[in-house]
């Protein structure tokens, strides 16, 4: 079975098996040749590594035709201009995005909106890091807190301890503390 890979949208061959090569991912079994109109170097390799003989065939170039009136021109041109202008502008505020600092732009309504829609998100991102950090700090700060309380609770252990070792009274290394109060204060008072 022999293919054409083609991105064309009219003209084909009823005798003939087309496939558009902007929607390959892989060789398609029992193809003995294909045939690839247009630079497809994906398609191109994928055949070949699997020993399938291909040819190739340049593309075509499209036209674009516009038609009207010398006015309509006229207006065609300028909206072609002011598209460019819009396209520049978006692109600069996405290349000051890749260099890590963006100004808002003078022109270009969807480069400026767009500006604003990532200012807005640089807000929320410096807010969120704001309360992040803070919640950081409140982290640490009980941490340390617990951390106090543990060593007053060993001192208070140990003098309990103390206590019932000098009263001669035997209690289980791992005791809690609770365990050992209670064992003091079952000691006779003297």
């Amino acid at each position: 079975m022999e293919l054409i890979y083609s991105t064309q949208s009219s003209g084909f061959d009823p005798d003939k098996r087309y496939r558009n090569p902007e929607h390959f991912d892989r060789p398609e079994a029992g193809v003995t040749g294909i045939v690839v109109v247009g630079d497809w170097a994906n398609v191109v390799d994928a055949y070949e590594n699997v020993g399938v003989e291909v040819t190739l065939k340049e593309a075509e170039p499209r036209q674009v035709l516009v038609v009207g009136t010398a006015d309509n021109k006229t207006e065609l041109q300028e909206l072609i201009g002011k598209l460019r202008i819009e396209s520049d502008t978006v692109r600069a505020v996405i290349d000051g995005l890749d260099a890590g600092e963006i100004e808002k732009p003078e022109t270009g309504e969807l480069a400026i909106r767009l500006f604003h829609a990532l200012d807005a998100i640089r807000i929320q991102m410096v807010d969120l890091a704001g309360v992040r950090d803070d919640l950081a700090a409140e982290n640490e700060k009980l941490r340390n807190e617990l951390a106090e309380l543990k060593a007053g609770e060993g001192k208070e252990v140990e003098a309990l301890k103390a206590a019932l070792d000098v009263a001669g009274v035997s209690y289980r290394a791992n005791a809690s503390k609770e365990s050992l109060e209670k064992l003091v204060a079952d000691l006779p008072k003297a």
